[in-house]
């Protein structure tokens, strides 16, 4: 291999690491006011550690401003992965509500290991607002 070639071979090797890197300055909070303020949404998986390549489910937990439990709340689910420009390779979708503003996410897969974007869009009774959640998930 030429000069040329070995410094081109490690830029592209550099770049796919940098784009696997998530941001120093990236918001890792699980719980945390929506865009708008209209409610507060905290996430958890049901079971850990979350393995690459596998289903797993998370809980969301919404409350209004106030602290009170959000009920009959309709949740759309997005996300992907913002260095990739992909999506889930799923898709994850809130199946029902457990009890009193808690709801249960099925479907999730992460096919990879980096920086996750869930993304949340809730229409409940203060009305619509979302939030997206930066999750980070590391090798097995």
């Amino acid at each position: 291999m030429n000069l040329h070639a070995t410094i081109a071979s490690l830029a592209v090797s550099a770049a796919l690491i940098g784009c696997m890197t998530p941001p120093q300055d990236l918001n890792l909070a699980t719980e945390r006011p929506t865009d708008k303020g209209k409610y507060v949404a905290a996430i958890k998986p049901v079971s850990a550690p979350i393995v690459i390549n596998k289903m797993h489910a998370w809980e969301i937990k919404l409350n209004d401003a106030a602290g009170e439990p959000v009920t009959q709340a309709r949740i759309a689910v997005g996300g992907g992965m913002p260095q990739h420009g992909h999506g889930f390779p799923t898709q994850p979708r809130v199946t029902r509500e457990l009890e009193r503003g808690r709801y249960l996410l099925e479907g999730m897969k992460f096919s990879m290991p980096g920086w996750w974007e869930l993304k949340l869009e809730i229409d409940a009774k203060d009305g619509n607002d979302g939030i997206t959640f930066n999750v980070v998930i590391n090798p097995e």
